[in-house]
């Protein structure tokens, strides 16, 4: 059974780093684009960062220049390294990946990790 385990949130100040990661647990044939994203309270799931398959980038303009979307394949794992975190990053972060098993292509989702940022 494919998985996709967040880890790393947690409460900060502002100013301070957090580096988030997801691992895709599970047997699986290819790991195609991953993508964070991340829901505020009484907010929408917006779309933060995306990196494809061959390592092409995409930022939202609210995080450009402080984050940045990484991977390692052979771990199956993505990175989101936040930097100048403001309280306005405070939200729940969900990792998504396209992944091919089984011979199927399906989009996942994780948990969610929580980040904090306080004033």
């Amino acid at each position: 059974q494919v998985q996709l385990v967040e880890s790393g949130g947690g409460l900060v100040q502002a100013g301070e780093s957090l580096r988030l990661s997801c691992v895709v647990s599970g047997r699986i044939d290819a790991l195609y684009t991953m993508n964070w994203y991340r829901q505020a309270p009484g907010k929408q799931r917006e779309l933060v960062a995306t990196i494809t398959g061959g390592a092409r980038t995409n930022y939202a303009d609210s995080v450009k220049g402080r984050f940045t979307i990484s991977r390692d394949s052979a771990k199956k794992t993505g990175y989101l390294q936040m930097g100048s975190l403001k309280p306005g990053d405070t939200a729940v972060y969900y990792c998504n990946a396209v992944i091919r098993a089984d011979g199927l292509m399906t989009d996942y989702w994780g948990q969610g990790t929580q980040v904090t940022v306080s004033s």
